[in-house]
């Protein structure tokens, strides 16, 4: 399958991710198919450079260079946090307050290595409760957040929602195994609801300030279709 471009022109390519297909070969994922950076150079021609990096799980707007000075300049703006990112995602219960930021030190991809300050903002767009019994609960209780990381440590949404309690659906390394099994059987849902739905930036060439949005695809859509969940608008209000 071609991978969704969404933005291209000389310097810069936007793609929108498919959910659980690995970015690149690494260390931690090397028994994949298929690499997006592989199959997006077959696409386009030429060589690819990542600026930034998503989850294998995690669908949605990744920005590619078609340089290695492109993806430099690039690069410094996701290090002088100048890029602003917003991801939607499902989680688990109805998080209060309905609006905060998560304050919580992260370690890299190793569990023991230095925890550095990491902060997530989240905002609650809709809730559902649905009624399938599972443990001692007769019902269950959902949401659909807006995360927006002001920094960018290794699974730092996924960390932080799992450390307050909320973790998001499908997450098998940080989430909830009863509710990722229920999500399958009942919504036929096999994926992690964690997608980066929208960037903003400045061309990497032309300095202009640059907003892209990333669809959801079609397990994720008929998903929020199903409770009755709409995104409109550039904030991501229901």
């Amino acid at each position: 399958m071609p991978i969704d471009i969404l933005y291209q022109d000389d310097a810069l390519i936007a793609v929108n991710k498919p959910a659980d297909l690995p970015v690149h070969r690494s260390k931690m994922v090397n028994d994949a198919e298929h690499y997006l950076v592989d199959v997006l150079r077959e696409q386009v021609g030429g060589n690819v450079y990542l600026a930034h990096r998503l989850d294998r799980a995690t669908s949605g707007v990744l920005l590619v260079a078609r340089s290695s000075e492109v993806a430099a300049a690039l690069g410094e703006q996701f290090m002088g946090r100048d890029v602003h990112k917003q991801y939607l995602v499902v989680v688990r219960g109805w998080p209060e307050p309905t609006e905060d930021v998560i304050d919580y030190p992260l370690p890299g991809s190793r569990e023991t290595g230095p925890r550095r300050e990491a902060r997530t903002r989240y905002r609650r767009l809709a809730t559902v409760e649905v009624p399938i019994e599972l443990g001692r609960y007769p019902q269950q209780r959902y949401a659909l957040l807006l995360a927006e990381p002001e920094s960018g440590r290794f699974r730092q949404i996924r960390k932080h929602l799992a450390h307050i309690h909320h973790p998001v659906i499908g997450d098998c390394q940080h989430g909830r195994g009863d509710h990722n099994r229920l999500y399958k059987q009942h919504f036929g849902c096999h994926r992690m609801l964690l997608h980066a739905w929208r960037i903003d930036f400045r061309h990497p060439v032309s300095g202009e300030p640059m907003t892209l949005e990333a669809p959801l695809d079609e397990a994720y859509a008929n998903l929020l279709e199903r409770f009755g969940w709409t995104v409109s608008g550039v904030s991501g209000e229901k």
